[in-house]
């Protein structure tokens, strides 16, 4: 797949090349992306360059991970990371993170709805998974904002840094977007009460 470019009133969603490996360094030098994500840590310079130069590109090439760089309007100052990787037949599940000095304009909350909608859309993808670790109360802040539904909590359903970890589980449907779905979905109706 080629990689897609989106737009929102406030930001470009592009991803990243070598041009970029800089501020995805400076970035993920920040102590709570390093805490809350999976990437390494220390985030050395090679990481980076492994990241803009081929990663993300393998990634839309065989369609398992489709990642932007949220960036200003300009296309220069980034602003945050996103990602949709292909879990199984229609769903993905979206990964996020803000840079430290961009966080509270609600920046990626707006690109979450923004390549969820997208994915809806063009992928047929019917669920956007959302998870975090326990405790990580910002990105929960965020997938509230963009509308997913919080499920529940996963023991022991995520793997960060070699600690297996409990994390939250939430979802965002295209009927949460006023869209339709590209498979039949049946929900669970409420048992009525006195039904045996």
């Amino acid at each position: 797949m080629d990689p897609v470019t989106l737009t929102t009133a406030r930001l470009l969603l592009r991803t990243v090349g070598p041009q970029d490996t800089d501020a995805v360094y400076a970035a993920a030098q920040d102590p709570d992306i390093q805490r809350w994500t999976t990437i390494p840590a220390p985030y050395l310079p090679e990481h980076a360059r492994s990241f803009t130069e081929q990663l993300v590109h393998e990634g839309w090439a065989n369609g398992s991970m489709l990642t932007w760089g949220i960036f200003l309007p300009e296309g220069e100052d980034l602003v945050g990371m996103l990602s949709l990787s292909m879990r199984s037949l229609g769903t993905a599940e979206i990964g996020f993170w803000g840079t430290k000095e961009h966080r509270g304009h609600g920046y990626v909350t707006e690109a979450a709805l923004t390549a969820s909608r997208w994915a809806f859309v063009h992928l047929s993808v019917d669920r956007v998974e959302w998870r975090a670790e326990v405790g990580n109360a910002a990105s929960r802040a965020v997938a509230e904002r963009a509308g997913f539904t919080i499920e529940g909590t996963l023991r022991s359903a995520i793997n960060n840094k070699g600690v297996r970890r409990d994390c939250w589980v939430g979802s965002l449907l295209p009927s949460d977007l006023a869209l339709p779905s590209a498979a039949p979905y049946l929900p669970t109706s409420a048992p009525s009460h006195g039904t045996p």
